[in-house]
């Protein structure tokens, strides 16, 4: 039988001034711009921070690392002007917890609203965004950010979600010119010198995707065709359950705006 793919979220306007007026009001006290893989959210978001005076904080679970440049899409020239946080923290090969991600974000949200500016939270990790949104506790005080007694089943009423959508198709054609485009930036070269600076084929293979497909090719245990086809296949599911997650929040109470982008 023949899978029938979800429907789409219908996309909607978002009006930057309605937003600033909700969170100068004190109704919200975060942004979130989230969406699968090659959807856009980094251009959306670093467009909305020079909209509200806002400031970015990664919500990207390899982002953090040094030296996990072309891999994980960092394009920090994306950024400009725009202050982000929690990009570049720890080298590559550390150990690291949705726990600490939890108590590095805080730090951050704390720091920019300190300053008078918007905290924008970006990315696709959607354990990481669950994590700071809705209450998880994973060993400290309940998230301030919370204002719920069970973060199981109700949304954060403090954060403006907003996610960025494309259709299946523009997705997935921009996931295969993307990943043509970081194999010819330097990708496997990357990967050499990672290898070649102590972090260990193993680590490198469990942060998955292009870490684990470019990995096993340049160790020798695919071929560059077999790699890229393989490779281009687990991203495309990889961005299904991204989208998966997001509506899960929606089905469990969160509003997502979603915007065409």
């Amino acid at each position: 039988m023949k899978t029938v793919a979800a429907e789409l979220p219908k996309p909607e306007e978002v009006s930057p001034a309605d937003i600033l007026q909700q969170y100068n009001s004190g109704h919200i006290r975060l942004v979130c711009v989230l969406g699968p893989t090659a959807s856009g959210k980094t251009r959306y978001a670093v467009q909305l921070a020079r909209q509200l005076g806002g400031e970015i904080i990664s919500a990207d679970s390899r982002q953090i690392f040094r030296g996990m440049d072309i891999g994980t899409g960092k394009d920090l020239a994306d950024y400009e002007e725009v202050p982000y946080h929690l990009i570049d923290i720890l080298p590559a090969g550390a150990e690291y917890s949705v726990y600490q991600f939890q108590q590095d974000f805080h730090r951050a949200w704390e720091d920019i609203r300190s300053r008078g500016k918007v905290p924008i939270l970006c990315g696709g990790t959607g354990l990481y965004i669950s994590a700071v949104t809705r209450g998880y506790n994973w060993g400290g005080e309940k998230r301030p950010l919370s204002q719920m007694d069970s973060a199981e089943d109700k949304a954060c009423p403090d954060c403006f979600f907003i996610g960025t959508l494309v259709s299946r198709e523009e997705r997935n054609r921009r996931i295969d010119a993307r990943l043509d485009q970081r194999l010819q930036e330097g990708l496997p070269q990357e990967i050499k010198t990672l290898l070649r600076s102590g972090v260990s084929r193993d680590r490198l293979i469990s942060y998955g995707l292009e870490y684990k497909y470019v990995t096993e090719y340049v160790l020798g245990q695919r071929s560059y065709e077999d790699m890229r086809e393989k490779l281009a296949i687990a991203i495309h599911q990889f961005a299904k359950r991204q989208m998966t997650w997001f509506r899960g929040m929606e089905r469990s109470g969160v509003k997502i705006h979603w915007v065409q982008v």
